[in-house]
């Protein structure tokens, strides 16, 4: 059998809601890490009911650097995103000596899809000031 040689491709793309807020850490080097959950839905049609259900699958994202900074001030619980990134795995033992494997998304990219108001310039309109209707029939060009 002739031997194959394989390319190297590890990329993912997922859309979904933040589960919880973000947890933000430092290594001892002091580079910042931000790890998150999102959940993504999945439409199937059931065979024995012949019904279209929705299930959710829960994934665990984690990235780095100044982004993961940036990431953590914006993001919350509930936030829609759009993750592009890396499947890793990685294992780690607990406290009492348990093993475990985990499979995370390392996130090369993530953006945020939901409207980003800072709290400070959140203001209410003044009751002084008219918004134009809806209608755009009355427009001059």
């Amino acid at each position: 059998m002739a031997e194959i040689r394989l390319g190297r491709i590890n990329y993912v793309i997922l859309m979904g809601r933040a589960t919880v807020d973000p947890t933000l850490r430092y290594n001892p080097k002091g580079i910042p890490f931000l790890s998150f959950q999102i959940a993504v839905n999945r439409v199937y049609k059931d065979k024995e009911s012949n019904e279209w259900k929705e299930v959710a699958n829960f994934f665990t994202i984690v990235t780095s650097g100044p982004k993961a900074e940036r990431l953590q001030e914006r993001l919350k619980k509930g936030s829609a995103v759009i993750v592009e990134g890396e499947l890793r795995s990685r294992s780690y033992e607990k406290e009492n000596g348990e093993k475990r494997n985990v499979v995370e998304i390392f996130a090369r990219r993530v953006q945020i899809l939901d409207k980003f108001i800072p709290e400070e310039t959140e203001e209410e309109i003044p009751e002084d000031i008219i918004l134009p209707d809806d209608n755009l029939d009355d427009l001059p060009f």
